[in-house]
This record gives C-alpha cells, sequence and structure tokens, in this order.
C-alpha cells in the first residue's frame, strides 16, 4: 500500500492539527514508510471560519457522506467529539469497509465493544491511540508493548488541566479558584471546566486504559469519582509537610482477582515519578509482572501532540493492512469483578477542624480504632491568631474504605468539630 486516501470529519482545533501535520511532514512520512497519505475530503458543518492552514476547498463538505460514503476512501478520521453523532458516523464508516481513526474518548468508554465488533466483522481497523494522553502512546503500549504482562496496576496522571492547576497550587501558592482563571487564561481550562476538574475526562480516560490492561469491561459508572474543586492550599501545604504531592490520580489495580478503578485526589511521595509531573503534562505509571515499572510522560493535549496520534495510527494501520495483518480482536477476555469504592483499601490523610479542648486528639483516636483504622502519625497544630482553634491531621495504616467513611461520619458531628473533616487518599505502596 503505497498510497492512502484519508477522509476527515471535524476540521476543529486537532482536525487542523491534523491537516498541517499531513502537510509539512508527508515528505518525512514517506521517507520513514514507503506511504503517502492523501487527504481526499475534509466535512465540518463550518467550512468558512478561518483556519491557520491552507487547504483546497474543494475538498471542504458539510455532507458527512461524502467521506462514509466515499468508495475512493479508505480511512476515515472522526474528531467531531460527543458520542451519538459520532457513533453513527463511525459505525457507517466501518459497515462500509473503511478504517476508522478517532481521539474520542467519551464515545470509547460509552461504546467501545459494540464498534471494535462492527470493525471486525467488516474485515475493517479501529484504532484509537490519541483517546487517552495525546501524544503519549499508552494505548500501543498496553495493546503490544506489554502484551505479555499481567497488568498489576496502573496510576495516571490523565488531565492537564486538572495537573496544571495544581502546579500552580503547589508552587505558587495559589488557592483553586485562581489557579483555574489562570488555566482559563492560558487555554488550559475551557469556559465550563466541570469534565476536567470534577474528574470526568479522567474518568472516560481511565475505562478504556483499565478495559485495555485488566481485558474486563470497564463502564465509566462503575468508577469512583472525586474531583479536585474542593482542594484548598492548606491542603497542598499540609501534604508537603507530610512528605506527599497532591495529583488528581486515575488508578487502576487488580489484586486477588478483583479490580479497583477509581478517581480522586491522591497523595503520593515527593519521591514518586508521578510528583515531578507539572503543569498540562501527563504520565501514566504503569507495573507489569514481566517488566516491572515505567512510566510513560509527555504533553496529554493540545493540537499538535493529539494530531501526532491520529497520524501514527494511520501509519500504523497501513502497515498491517498491507502486511495483511487486519484484525478486529476483542477488549474484553476477563471477566473480573469490579471492586466498589467502599471496599478498596488505602492509607489516609485525615485533617480534623477542632476547638481546642483537652483530650480531643484522644477522642479521635478512640474513635477510629473502634473501626480498625490505625495511626501512623499525628500533628497538632493552633490557627495562626486563633486561641481555641485549631486541626489535627492524622496520617493512617492501610485501612477499608468503608469503615474510614464510617468513622467520619461518626466524629464530623461532635460538638469539638468547627467544620468538616478533611480525606485524602494515599498511594506509596506501604501498609
Amino acid at each position: 500500500m503505497n498510497k492512502l486516501n484519508v477522509g476527515l470529519i471535524g476540521f476543529g482545533t486537532v482536525g487542523t492539527g491534523v491537516v498541517r501535520l499531513l502537510q509539512e511532514n508527508s515528505t518525512l512520512i514517506r521517507k520513514k514508510t514507503g506511504l503517502k497519505i492523501h487527504l481526499k475530503k475534509v466535512m465540518d458543518r463550518d467550512i468558512t471560519a478561518p483556519r491557520d492552514v491552507k487547504i483546497d476547498p474543494q475538498i471542504l463538505t458539510t455532507n458527512v457522506d461524502d467521506v462514509v460514503l466515499n468508495p475512493e476512501i479508505d480511512v476515515v478520521i472522526e474528531l467531531i467529539g460527543g458520542c451519538e453523532a459520532a457513533k453513527d458516523y463511525i459505525l457507517s464508516a466501518l459497515k462500509n469497509k473503511k478504517h476508522v481513526v478517532t481521539a474520542n474518548k467519551a464515545l470509547l468508554a460509552e461504546y467501545g465493544e459494540d464498534i471494535l465488533k462492527t470493525a471486525s466483522e467488516n474485515n475493517v481497523q479501529f484504532r484509537y491511540e490519541g483517546s487517552v494522553g495525546a501524544g503519549v502512546p499508552i494505548i500501543n503500549t498496553l495493546k503490544e508493548g506489554l502484551v505479555a504482562n499481567n497488568i498489576r496496576l496502573i496510576f495516571g496522571i490523565i488531565n492537564g488541566t486538572t495537573n496544571y492547576i495544581l502546579t500552580k497550587m503547589s508552587e505558587e501558592r495559589r488557592e483553586f479558584g485562581e489557579a483555574l482563571q489562570e488555566a482559563k487564561r492560558k487555554g488550559f481550562a475551557e469556559a465550563d471546566p466541570r469534565l476536567d476538574i470534577e474528574g470526568i475526562d479522567a474518568v472516560h480516560k481511565l475505562a478504556i486504559l483499565c478495559t485495555l490492561a485488566f481485558g474486563t469491561k470497564v463502564d465509566v459508572k462503575d468508577i469512583y469519582k472525586e474531583g479536585i474543586s474542593s482542594l484548598t492550599l492548606q491542603d497542598i501545604e499540609h501534604a508537603k509537610e507530610f512528605g506527599y504531592a497532591i495529583k488528581l490520580l486515575a488508578i487502576g489495580k487488580e489484586t486477588d482477582g478483583e479490580i479497583e478503578v477509581r478517581v480522586h485526589p491522591t497523595m503520593i511521595p515527593l519521591t514518586h515519578p508521578l510528583a515531578s509531573v507539572r503543569y498540562e503534562y501527563n504520565a501514566i505509571y504503569i507495573q507489569g509482572d514481566a517488566v516491572g515499572e515505567i512510566m510513560l510522560y509527555g504533553k496529554g493535549a493540545g493540537q499538535m501532540p493529539a494530531a501526532s496520534a491520529i497520524v501514527s495510527d494511520i501509519i500504523e494501520l497501513a502497515m498491517r493492512v498491507d502486511r495483511s495483518l487486519v484484525r478486529g480482536g476483542s477488549l474484553f477476555w476477563g471477566g473480573k469483578r469490579i471492586k466498589k469504592m467502599e471496599e478498596i483499601e488505602s492509607r489516609y490523610y485525615l485533617r480534623f477542624p477542632i476547638i481546642d479542648r483537652p483530650g480531643i486528639i484522644g477522642k479521635i483516636a478512640t474513635i477510629l480504632g473502634d473501626y480498625q483504622i490505625n495511626i501512623t502519625s499525628v500533628k497538632a497544630s493552633l490557627v495562626a491568631g486563633e486561641r481555641d482553634l485549631g486541626n489535627v491531621e492524622i496520617l493512617t495504616h492501610k485501612a477499608r474504605e468503608k469503615s474510614v467513611i464510617a468513622a467520619l461520619n461518626e466524629i464530623n458531628p461532635l460538638p469539638i468539630m468547627r467544620g468538616k473533616s478533611v480525606l485524602i487518599r494515599i498511594e506509596d505502596n506501604s501498609e
């Protein structure tokens, strides 16, 4: 296969990046692969808006059928986002014997099984490297590079917006709201940032990663989710005092034939490789039984990193087709149970805003002990300028989530409390 005709659906930011990459690096791609990628059609609802690439107006269209039903097009690239329309376009293209490349994480998390089945039935490929991590090649790493491994653990910083905000809070002592506004000004956060800061984007990506890693269908509704909007600068600085950084971590673990999947702010040791991942960068840390520990790092969003993943998928599928290696396959080869959040075990950082009275630490420790929660460290301090107001900070041994929540529900209403307790989970491989 020396020439490949492609059609693009979605001429937005990433679509523009794909066009630019195909134009600027076409000679390089041909030298490396012997493949000429020809952009045959570009579909978008608005083909008159200015873009920062030059393109032949004759290949622009507002009719999706000009792409998915075009007999001259070999590969369809879907970049419109969303679920329903994108699903219809992709299924139509697959049924018309066209390979499909997408970066649509929400679509994959919701409909990945049906789409892969359709691709297999029609003997065409469906590739989605750009759906998680953009320029970080995590999908191929899990599907191919680590295929001989039992994956035991995935920790992912897979949302650049939240990592940018947490970096600003940690390094420049910004409060959450201030850091969020700066992220918006820099273009790292949308006008409505809820998909990012509430962990929804990370949940979609984690569903894909854990499905690939553990071979069991992971639905987004199975994943516990907690965002970063309630974190304060005080939380960040207290974590530092204990030797930890706080990251919005996407976590997948397999233990004893069960899987836990969760997204939430997590304290990790400052010495952990993920603690040094700053600003909009992404990183995925993996433990496999054969390979040991590895980490992939890079820009997880942006026009050109995403375009890089899209074009690499096009080239990879072309090489496979040329070697008669078209394959459908399945994401699901196991039937492992998904743990409920209340069943997971973790270490915890607990902060109790208290009214300073004798015996308070003992009272809190007694209640924790009643729920089999063992303490590793305690720190008490007074609020600056307030004689009777303080904080009690506790680090625990590994404990059951259900027990910790139950203990906090008993402590929070006590008259010694001047506010709700703060809970942050810790991942540091200790007991």
